[in-house]
């Protein structure tokens, strides 16, 4: 599936996210940073059902 397209928001909280991911990252590589990949997913499976609801109107 296509990720669709992001609001303002959406890039802000992603790019965020994935800069504490980068973080983590330069502390130690065996860091867990399966809760962050969860928020990313729950920010792009939220933009994904405001796309659908927006095709809906």
């Amino acid at each position: 599936m296509a990720d669709p397209k992001f609001t303002a928001g959406e890039v802000a909280k992603i790019a965020w996210l994935t800069g504490r991911m980068l973080k983590r990252g330069i502390a130690s590589q065996t860091v867990y940073q399966g809760d962050l990949e969860r928020k990313v997913e729950k920010v792009i499976e939220g933009a994904r059902k405001r796309e659908e609801q927006q095709r809906k109107k």
